[in-house]
């Protein structure tokens, strides 16, 4: 294209010189007598000379844009090919900003989930004790009324290894409610210490071995029992005997744990002791426990603890065994059965050691994935009273019908009766041996992870 507009431009130039003598002569004789002809004439070249001057005026903008103009690509390059600099450049252009480095407390907070739930509940007990509590049933005690078993916000972020940042986790939880002031009543510290913290502690995944070697400080509940401080995460609407008489409650101090593969782990720990972020001693309790899950249908867990837990001594050992076996014939029905043995404190009016023992069964049948009912069966011995405090068996039977509403809420309807071989219960005022009571609970369930 611009060699062609460079030879126009030529030919158009050389016309210009060509007639330029034509049109002063015609200036010149128009200046004569003019004729007819000679009249016609001087029209034409006025009309020629003005074609000439706009000629004139495109040849001089030609010459303008090819003096502009880039040099011609090599002819072995495709014409449509731009310069490397300028793909370069375009490319820079197009290419996202790199993002911001997060700083360690911004890492920290990542893929941190929120949970948590409301738990209340109606109590009836057929007893009516002036007192109006239900012995045994460990959260849900108060009867005759609308009850706030727990409230409870998780803050939660578990480590892994993807990254250095990522090996750091923690958790936070906090409850409210008539459950917490029950678990954190015995601390040495009061009940007002840390009434309200449920859990919380700090994790580090070392880089240990195949799969790492997690580090859990702070408090943390205990890895003893069948049954867990949250409903929701239960067969049973209440709490067990075991849960309430056999076992700790949550400890306080170091917890490491590692995971050979989907079938064995093991935890090791040492903390202050049962039940208390204030040691009432010196001492220390240590513990181990064994998971082996060899399949989906069985599983087995064992666990075992031993330290001074009496206040101010360091002499009696307490030990705990802890067992529990799950087995699932079915999708659809599972069973558990849970043995504990406790051992070691000693009592001005016991010379040996006390001791006690307990097992429970349960049976679950989920007929789908809305409606499910569980029993539960116990027997405890504790023949000196010291978790008690009456020297007793007792024994107790739950049956609960369990329905989900929609996703997130939970309704379970209870049936308990509790018997001992002493009179430990209250009837009116008269003490009686066995109790008989109802419970409606609704629990609402919600976590960040879940739609």
């Amino acid at each position: 294209m611009q060699k062609t507009r460079a030879i126009l431009g030529v030919m158009v130039l050389a016309g210009v010189v060509f007639l330029q003598p034509l049109i002063t002569r015609g200036e010149d004789s128009a200046k004569a007598p003019a004729s007819d002809s000679t009249t016609e004439l001087t029209r034409k070249l006025d009309d020629l000379q003005a074609q000439i001057i706009r000629v004139q005026a495109e040849l001089a903008e030609a010459k303008k844009q090819i003096a502009g103009a880039p040099a011609p690509a090599a002819s072995s390059a495709p014409a449509a090919t731009p310069a490397p600099a300028a793909e370069a450049s375009a490319t820079a252009a197009a290419a996202p900003a790199p993002a911001e480095k997060p700083s360690p407390l911004q890492a920290l907070f990542t893929n941190t989930s929120l949970s948590g739930f409301v738990d209340g509940y109606y109590g009836f007990i057929f007893n009516h004790p002036q007192s109006r509590m239900a012995p045994f049933r460990v959260f849900d005690g108060p009867t005759n009324q609308f009850s706030l078993n727990m409230v409870k916000l998780m803050l939660d972020r578990a480590p892994d290894a993807s990254s250095a940042s990522n090996r750091l986790g923690y958790r936070v939880s906090v409850g409210f409610g008539n459950a917490m002031n029950v678990v954190n009543g015995p601390d040495p510290g009061g009940l007002g210490y840390a009434q309200y913290l449920d859990e919380a502690y700090l994790s580090y995944l070392a880089p240990v071995g195949k799969n790492g070697l997690q580090f859990d400080f702070g408090k943390f509940v205990t890895p003893h029992g069948a049954e867990v401080i949250e409903t929701k995460d239960n067969w049973n609407y209440s709490r067990g005997l075991l849960f309430g008489f056999a076992i700790p409650f949550y400890h306080f101090g170091l917890r490491t744990k590692y995971t050979w593969n989907s079938k064995i782990s093991a935890s090791a720990y040492i903390v202050n002791g049962w039940n208390n972020i204030v040691d009432n001693n010196t001492g220390k309790t240590y513990g181990v426990q064994l998971a082996w899950t060899p399949n989906k249908k069985f599983s087995l867990v064992q666990n075992y603890m031993a330290g001074p837990e009496q206040a101010g001594n360091n002499q009696n050992w307490r030990q705990l065994s802890d067992t529990l076996v799950t087995i699932s014939p079915t999708d659809k029905l599972s069973f558990m059965v849970n043995y504990d043995y406790g051992r070691g404190d000693r009592l001005a009016a016991f010379p040996n050691p006390v001791y006690w023992t307990g097992v429970a069964g349960y049976v679950r049948y989920a007929w789908n994935d809305k409606n499910a009912f569980a029993a539960r069966y116990e027997w405890f011995d504790d023949p000196q009273g010291f978790t008690t405090l009456v020297g007793q068996q007792v024994k107790e039977f739950t049956g609960t019908y369990e329905h989900k509403v929609v996703n997130h809420l939970i309704t379970r309807f209870e049936y308990r009766h509790d018997y001992s071989n002493q009179p430990t219960f209250i009837k009116g005022l008269a003490p009686v041996s066995e109790q008989d009571t109802l419970a409606v609970g609704l629990i609402l369930v919600f976590d960040s992870r879940e739609p």
